[in-house]
């Protein structure tokens, strides 16, 4: 059953804000030795897996526009957590991939982010969880 309740006292959205400039703030005090921006420790977490994926591709799963990735990329190719090349078959699609010192910093990134959700996430019931999944998943959904 779905929702309609919409309240003046409460707001989704500026409670996702306000969690997201939270988990911002810890992240970047956690992985400060880094020296790496919140744009880029997003954009390594999402190449944690160690899949390429192309500039578009990766923008899209980071929520930033290209022209921002691309800047972003930039600099972690200058400090080697990156690399580029082209997709086979599409000489204009660029490919992203990790260097070895980008996979050991986005191994970093992704443990300090599960160790983050871990605590912030283990007293609430799965039920509450699956709820926040599906919640999150729908707003990224109105913007697609």
């Amino acid at each position: 059953m779905k929702s309609e309740i919409v309240s003046s006292e409460w707001s989704a959205v500026l409670e996702i804000q306000r969690a997201t400039h939270a988990i911002l703030h810890l992240l970047a005090a956690e992985l400060a030795h880094l020296n790496l921006t919140a744009s880029e420790i997003n954009a390594l977490a999402n190449l944690a897996d160690d899949r390429s994926r192309t500039v578009s591709a990766l923008g899209m799963a980071a929520g930033t526009r290209p022209t921002t990735m691309t800047s972003v990329l930039d600099r972690l190719e200058g400090r080697g957590h990156i690399k580029r090349g082209s997709l086979a078959g599409n000489r204009r699609a660029v490919l992203v991939e990790l260097t070895p010192t980008g996979r050991r910093t986005a191994a970093t990134i992704r443990k300090a982010i599960t160790d983050l959700e871990r605590r912030a996430l283990s007293g609430l019931p799965a039920d509450a969880i699956t709820g926040l999944r599906a919640a999150l998943q729908a707003f990224s959904e109105v913007s697609s």
